[in-house]
């Protein structure tokens, strides 16, 4: 491993993302003689970029353990180390201006990594198409001019297969082919998608529309376009168009898409627990921690196929090494939990009451929250009647009685409806996930586990086997805490 990322060039795109910071923190400590690493950072000018990275990367307590490594020589190592640029990668060759720097970049970039995405499962639909689907495209054709490019990584979501309502589904680490879709009964043409865009943008302006209504509108038409074709939300559509974009016009680029299911706080690596601002499963943990929702929404059986960040990171590093230089024949990875050590999301429900019950979060005036035992609500059908019951009939009455009395029952009704549209717009946001019924084929990537399973080297430093991993232990002792530290500070 040491000797494969000697004097190697990365170019890393999605800087200052999650995954992204623990994969640039992996590389600094575990690999001091890679060569370089050029970081692309969204933001109008260089100045810019650099105060970005060293305030939303460099600077945070992730990077405490290599901080401590290197000691007074820290700041040296990754001035050496570090091209921080800036650019965007909704830009052909990033909208970079210096043809010096880009020259030089495409003479010495070996291994190209593709972080940057937008996360949002309904932002708006041109800047969801314009990075995960035309961004990707656009970092290819970078890649396509740099002559020493060993291995070109793209990290996907395994999401890209859409709601899973068949719990005897397995979903295979199949790519995509270019107009594919997950309805049998349509086929996509992302050019089309394009135009129809730009038709729909045109259109909102030539009514002067405010950028607010703009904003609300292209929100709902993403969701649109993905229910028109199968997917559930706009993120991961437009992420499966990204890699539709990749397998067709790859060429001779060696390829490797990386599918992770949900991502949660560091196990091990560099420390236990790191994690930044609250992802997917986390919203659902803090908000029943905070006193905001005291129901699960999920059945019983549902899994939640998640998986540490280093684990992804181990992966990706293990694959890179590996397939250098060539596109492997199965070139897309599940890093995923589901198949081999599945985790309920009755457990999730279990965790996180006995940790409340435990280590209660304080509410502004500094007592604790004590949070009820959560009922576990199997349906979405039984959910609406719980809605019901629970905040409907009672807005109801107090919007009478907000017309006929005093301030105080607005105040009740106020907070009332708040807590009503914070817990159904989660379930609206995550309920293709709550009741996902499939399970995560991670053959290529066992595959790829064994064949480094006799390198020690790799072996010790690298592990992403699910099966290490005891859920129990993790959540009480590492995730939830790690939340409670590092999210919600």
């Amino acid at each position: 491993m040491s000797e494969f990322f000697k004097g190697k060039t990365i170019l890393m795109t999605g800087t200052t993302g999650f995954l992204a910071k623990v994969f640039l923190e992996k590389i600094l400590r575990t690999q001091p003689q890679v060569h370089k690493l050029y970081l692309l950072v969204r933001a109008k000018t260089i100045d810019l970029a650099a105060q970005r990275f060293q305030n939303e990367v460099i600077r945070t307590y992730l990077f405490r353990v290599l901080r401590d490594q290197w000691g007074k020589d820290f700041d040296s190592f990754i001035l050496k180390k570090i091209v921080v640029i800036s650019g965007d990668v909704s830009l052909h060759n990033f909208g970079l201006e210096d043809e010096k720097l880009k020259i030089k970049m495409f003479e010495e970039i070996n291994i190209i990594i593709n972080f940057a995405a937008t996360t949002k499962f309904d932002e708006r639909f041109d800047i969801s198409i314009d990075v995960n689907t035309m961004g990707v495209l656009h970092v290819l054709n970078f890649a396509k001019h740099c002559p020493e490019i060993k291995i070109f990584m793209q990290i996907s979501t395994a999401y890209v297969c859409g709601e899973i309502k068949d719990e005897k589904t397995i979903v295979q680490e199949k790519p995509f082919e270019m107009g594919q879709t997950l309805k049998k009964s349509s086929k996509l043409d992302i050019t089309e998608e394009m135009n129809l865009l730009k038709k729909k943008i045109d259109e909102l302006r030539s009514k002067n529309a405010t950028e607010s209504t703009i904003k609300n509108a292209l929100k709902d038409y993403g969701i649109e376009r993905a229910n028109l074709y199968g997917w559930p939300n706009t993120y991961a559509f437009t992420k499966a168009m990204g890699e539709m974009q990749l397998v067709h016009h790859k060429d001779n680029v060696p390829l490797i898409i990386i599918r992770p299911t949900m991502v949660t706080s560091t196990l091990k690596d560099p420390f236990p627990g790191w994690i930044e601002g609250l992802r997917t499963l986390d919203s659902i943990i803090c908000s029943y921690g905070q006193g905001k929702i005291t129901n699960f929404l999920g059945h019983p059986k549902t899994i939640l196929d998640t998986i540490p960040a280093d684990m992804v990171i181990n992966c990706m590093m293990t694959a890179i090494i590996a397939f250098s230089n060539q596109t492997p024949k199965n070139f897309v990875y599940h890093i995923s939990s589901s198949l081999r050590n599945p985790f309920r999301i009755a457990d999730v429900h279990d965790y996180c009451y006995h940790y409340f019950i435990k280590f209660a979060l304080k509410n502004k005036n500094g007592k604790p929250i004590i949070v009820p035992k959560p009922n576990l609500i199997s349906s979405r059908a039984v959910f609406d009647i719980y809605m019901t019951i629970r905040y409907v009939f009672p807005l109801k009455v107090l919007n009478v009685v907000n017309k006929a009395f005093c301030q105080c029952s607005r105040d009740v009704y106020d907070d009332s409806y708040k807590k009503f549209k914070r817990v159904t717009r989660l379930v609206e946001v995550y309920k293709p996930y709550l009741f996902f019924k499939g399970v995560f084929d991670d053959s290529n990537t066992q595959n790829l586990r064994r064949a480094t399973s006799n390198n020690i080297e790799v072996a010790a430093g690298l592990n992403f086997d699910p099966n290490s991993i005891n859920w129990k232990d993790y959540m009480m002792n590492t995730h939830i805490p790690g939340l409670v530290k590092y999210a919600l500070k």
